[in-house]
C-alpha cells in the first residue's frame, strides 16, 4: 500500500491561505482607512463636545466624561463598519445579533463596572458635589479630588487617596460639608447646679460673640438644654467656615473663650461627682497605727 505524502497537501493549504490573505489585502487596507477616519472623527467630535460644554460652563469632570462617551460611541460605530468591510460575509445583521448575545455575557461579567459607569454619569449630571468639596459618606470622609467614569477620588483627612466606586457614593447618603462657604457647628457646655443659669447663658454668649472665626452675619445661639448628672447643660451654636480645618479652628477658639469667660466670672464648670457606699464600715487608721 502506497504511503500518502503529506507535503503536497500542506503546501496546497498554505497556498490557499496565501491566496485568501492576498484577496483580503484590499479589504484590510479599506478597514485600516476606516479606523483612521474613525479616529479623526472621534477626536473632532470630542473636541466639539468639549468646546460646547465648556461654553455652557459645565463642570470639568462632566465635560471629560461626555467627551469620553462621545468618542466611545464613534469608535464602536467605526469598528462595526471596519469589521463588515474586512469580512464581507459578516453582515451588519449577523454582527448585531452576535453583539446582542455577547452583550448579555459581557453584561453579567462586568456588572459592577457598568453599574459604576452609569452611577458616575448620574453623579456628574445631578451635581451633588464639586471638585474640592469635603464630604462624608457612611464611614468615609475626605475632599473630592476627581470624579471619573468609574471612581470618585477622595483625599482623606490623613492624606491618603481613596478610590471609592461611584455606585457606593450614589447609593448611600452623602453629606457635603462645603456646599456653602459657612455652616453651623455646636458644642455642649455644662455649669454647676449652684450657678445662676441666666448669668451663665449671658457669659457664654458673650464669649462666643468675641471669637474671631465666627460668621458675624449669623447670631450665635445659646440654650439651656437639660439637667445632666452633675451640671446644667447648654447647647452652643454658631456659624463658621465650612471646611474641616475651619471647624476645628473655630471649636478651639470657642472652647478656650468659654472656659476663660466662665473662670473670670467665677462660674464653676463641674466634673462628675461620685459617692462610694461600702457594705461594711471601714475602720479609720490614725497616723500612729491605732484604729
Amino acid at each position: 500500500m502506497d504511503e500518502i505524502n503529506p507535503v503536497p497537501v500542506i503546501l496546497e493549504q498554505i497556498e490557499a491561505l496565501v491566496r485568501d490573505a492576498i484577496a483580503l489585502v484590499p479589504n484590510l487596507v479599506a478597514a485600516l482607512g476606516i479606523l483612521v477616519i474613525t479616529g479623526l472623527v472621534a477626536y473632532g467630535i470630542g473636541r466639539l463636545v468639549s468646546s460646547v460644554m465648556r461654553r455652557s460652563r459645565s463642570r470639568p469632570s462632566l465635560v471629560q466624561a461626555v467627551d469620553k462617551l462621545a468618542r466611545i460611541i464613534v469608535w464602536v460605530f467605526g469598528l462595526l463598519v471596519a469589521m463588515t468591510v474586512l469580512f464581507p460575509n459578516l453582515t451588519p445583521t449577523k454582527l448585531l445579533a452576535g453583539l446582542g448575545i455577547g452583550s448579555i455575557a459581557v453584561g453579567l461579567a462586568f456588572k459592577d463596572l457598568f453599574e459604576n459607569f452609569l452611577a458616575g454619569f448620574l453623579i456628574l449630571m445631578r451635581k451633588p458635589m464639586r471638585i474640592g468639596d469635603d464630604i462624608e459618606c457612611e464611614d468615609l470622609a475626605g475632599r473630592v479630588e476627581n470624579i471619573s467614569i468609574r471612581d470618585t477620588f477622595l483625599r482623606q483627612r490623613s492624606g491618603e487617596l481613596l478610590l471609592v466606586p461611584n455606585s457606593y457614593i450614589y447609593k448611600n447618603p452623602v453629606k457635603v460639608l462645603t456646599d456653602k462657604d459657612n455652616r453651623r457647628i455646636g458644642l455642649v457646655v455644662g455649669v454647676a447646679y449652684g450657678e445662676d443659669v441666666d448669668a451663665a447663658r449671658d457669659v457664654i454668649r458673650g464669649a462666643i460673640d468675641a471669637i474671631p472665626s465666627r460668621d458675624t452675619s449669623q447670631d450665635p445661639q445659646v440654650f439651656a438644654r437639660e439637667f445632666n448628672a452633675s451640671s446644667v447643660d447648654f447647647v452652643v451654636r454658631w456659624w463658621t467656615e465650612s471646611t474641616p480645618i475651619g471647624e476645628h479652628r473655630s471649636r478651639d477658639e470657642a472652647v478656650a473663650a468659654i472656659k476663660r469667660a466662665l473662670d473670670d466670672a467665677g462660674i464653676e464648670i463641674p466634673f462628675p461627682y461620685r459617692t462610694l457606699t461600702f457594705k461594711e464600715p471601714l475602720p479609720l487608721v490614725r497616723e500612729g497605727g491605732e484604729a
